[in-house]
């Protein structure tokens, strides 16, 4: 075999990404040149733009909604393949002793967001908008990841948290959180978005990658003993993971659908959160060859 070309992605330390640690553990990688080396960032979507825009990364696993802004906003990345197909489900959650038992009671009081940009503040956004809440005087308190937001919660320092559900079952489970409700997202839950300057030099690894992916991510569905596998990973109950397997589908193919990013540019332009100027899917995604 020749000499490997490096190539960083980033991504959450959660399930979802599950397939590109088989896809490196397994060599899939590797047997087409590629020395994938993968980072976590647990401090979500905002903290790997970030990424994205100083270049600790060539590539991230991303929330299309904290992408699609952030790009509007002038990072020089683009979209090149929905990843989760289906919606994100978040929790809507707070501490275990709170006095909120009902997400009606959360109108105007603090949220925790991981950072500005983050799947967690924006999904806070959209959940009031979806709500009919005024959204102008909403009040955030930056916790940088999950660990932050359940100590904010429990010293009183915020008072929701949005969060996807399953990551945060055994907080629930033990009575450190409390769900008041769910909010799904109108657009698929992840996707891979790369720097633009990768992009045009590097392009053809970047197809490599995704054909990687997409077949792991195969794999992965058609596996009978994916449950237990991921259950055991991340240290999940795996009737829970049972759960969320049943409702997540990868994406197999290259590829996003743009009716989907385009719905998700016109809630972040109605929520003031992208620049009002009209630009379209374009302008976010990148059509990588097969």
């Amino acid at each position: 075999m020749g000499i490997l070309e490096k190539f960083v992605v980033g991504g959450v330390p959660e399930h979802f990404n599950f397939p590109w640690h088989t896809g490196i553990e397994s060599g899939a990688f590797s047997d087409v040149g590629v020395d994938l080396q993968y980072i976590d960032f647990p401090g979500g979507t905002g903290a790997m733009t970030k990424a994205l825009r100083s270049g600790e990364v060539d590539a991230a696993v991303v929330l299309t909604e904290g992408c699609v802004a952030d790009i509007l906003n002038g990072n020089a990345s683009r979209i090149v393949q929905t990843y989760v197909k289906s919606p994100l489900i978040w929790g809507i959650h707070v501490a275990g002793d709170s006095a909120f038992d009902d997400v009606d009671q959360i109108n105007g009081k603090r949220y925790a967001i991981s950072r500005y940009g983050s799947g967690s503040h924006l999904m806070a956004i959209v959940d009031a908008a979806q709500r009919g809440w005024s959204t102008d005087a909403m009040q955030f308190v930056v916790v940088k990841n999950l660990a932050g937001a359940r100590e904010a919660l429990a010293n009183g320092d915020a008072d929701i948290f949005f969060w996807e559900r399953f990551t945060t079952s055994p907080f629930v489970a033990n009575g450190e959180f409390r769900r008041l409700g769910i909010r799904e997202t109108p657009w698929p839950a992840f996707v891979v978005c790369v720097r633009q300057e990768v992009l045009e030099q590097r392009d053809e690894i970047v197809s490599k990658i995704l054909h990687v992916v997409n077949d792991q991510c195969q794999k992965l569905m058609d596996s009978g003993a994916a449950v237990d596998e991921i259950a055991r990973r991340y240290e999940l109950d795996s009737d829970q993971v049972a759960q969320w397997f049943s409702v997540t589908q990868w994406n197999k193919k290259f590829g996003s659908p743009p009716e989907k990013l385009d719905l998700a540019i016109r809630f972040l332009r109605r929520l003031n959160l992208v620049p009002d100027a009209e630009r379209g899917t374009g302008v976010v995604l990148h059509e990588v060859m097969p």
